[in-house]
């Protein structure tokens, strides 16, 4: 049986991971598996940490889609794969992996998934995460400050130089790939539920 590839998109602090994990909680019985988008950006073992730090990180060429688009196949045809872990803190892939088996549902994150078109085909259901700017900023920083121990000044330039262009010329346009807009971000309990009635519906007929 193949599984159901779902894929979220949305801009950085969109609410993303909420969606994912209420899918989960919402689909208890049925195994779930999750692959981030982060995780997937490319090695530059050459670069001293200070030119790490003003790599353009929210361009497509960021992210090794290659191998994104391989073990999303992979997925989808039942295989496990060995994913990547990505530190942020020292802007480096580690050398570690984790291992992820596929599953009878896959859910797939990231603020560019539906810019590659091979991933975009992979996914049954294409979900966009829309949240307003000012939100996303605030738990961006919220996170960054927390989670990844930068500084407030060298977020705030982050945003302004990269995230914010990029996000208009790529993540927002991507939009038009999506099944389902779920606007207000993960608190959007009402277009949630919908998300998960769905799945469970391609779950249902799949096994008949």
């Amino acid at each position: 049986m193949n599984p159901t590839l779902i894929g979220i998109a949305g801009g950085s602090g969109s609410g993303k991971s909420t969606v994912a994990r209420r899918i989960a909680d919402a689909l208890s019985r049925s195994r779930v598996a999750f692959v981030d988008m982060d995780a997937y950006y490319r090695d530059h073992p050459h670069h001293s940490m200070d030119e790490r730090r003003r790599i353009n990180w929210d361009h497509p060429d960021a992210f090794d889609l290659d191998l994104l688009a391989e073990h999303v196949g992979a997925l989808r045809r039942g295989l496990a794969i060995d994913k990547p872990i990505y530190d942020f803190v020292t802007h480096r892939r580690s050398e570690a992996v984790v291992r992820i088996e596929s599953a009878d549902v896959v859910v797939l994150d990231g603020i560019l998934l539906l810019v590659d078109e091979r991933v975009r085909a992979a996914c049954d259901v294409k979900v966009y995460v829309d949240t307003d700017p000012d939100i996303r900023l605030v738990r961006r920083i919220r996170r960054d400050m927390a989670v990844r121990g930068r500084p407030l000044e060298e977020i705030l330039d982050q945003y302004l130089t990269t995230v914010q262009p990029m996000h208009q010329q790529f993540v927002e346009p991507s939009k038009r790939h999506a099944d389902l807009i779920i606007p207000h971000g993960g608190e959007n309990a009402v277009a949630t539920d919908l998300l998960v009635a769905m799945i469970r519906r391609r779950l249902t007929t799949t096994d008949v």
